[in-house]
């Protein structure tokens, strides 16, 4: 059986520079890596997975809220690996869906481990409980030299750190990738 792995970082941790490079690293040597992107935000055009400093390609899927993944789909064969972008979007039950995947193919997923109020994301929390790997894609604070554990959320210049955590999509206008230290004294 293949791995699902979770990649985790902040905003800015290159988590989706690092899932299109190995995309196209499966490309140059003739595999095929399948793109999955939960649709949320659209921020990019749907199905665009884009990174912050340029690189952009088109997901094989946008995935929507409800819709499951059959792993026992003809699709999966010839898939070398599936990746996974913005993976906090996912249901739990996608998550599972992808678990069972791991029977065709890898799952590499890319995402955010928690929410501006320091908690989990229903896909980040389903992730750290099946994955066989969890790894950190690590960056520093925007304020100090520390490590970034939290993406701060601005409104009008002021951190907000409670709330209902709706899935509010943004960049750099409305969140910050800081260490908790930093995050805990705004």
């Amino acid at each position: 059986m293949h791995k699902l792995v979770f990649r985790y970082g902040t905003m800015n941790s290159s988590k989706t520079m690092n899932l299109l490079v190995m995309a196209h690293n499966y490309h140059q040597r003739g595999k095929r890596a399948f793109v999955i992107q939960p649709r949320v935000g659209d921020r990019n055009g749907v199905g665009i997975v884009e990174s912050r400093i340029g690189i952009e390609r088109k997901a094989d899927l946008s995935l929507t809220q409800g819709q499951r993944l059959d792993a026992t789909s003809s699709k999966w064969g010839g898939v070398d690996c599936v990746l996974v972008d913005e993976a906090q979007f996912l249901t739990p039950f996608q998550v599972d869906d992808l678990r069972r995947i791991t029977l065709q193919a890898p799952v590499i997923c890319y995402g955010l481990r928690t929410d501006y109020t320091s908690n989990l994301f229903p896909g980040s929390k389903r992730l750290m409980e099946l994955a066989d790997r969890i790894e950190e894609v690590k960056t520093v604070c925007a304020f100090c030299t520390r490590k970034t554990t939290i993406n701060m959320k601005c409104v009008d210049g002021k951190a907000i750190k409670s709330g209902d955590a709706i899935i509010d999509v943004g960049r750099e206008d409305k969140y910050i990738a800081t260490c908790w230290k930093c995050w805990d004294e705004r």
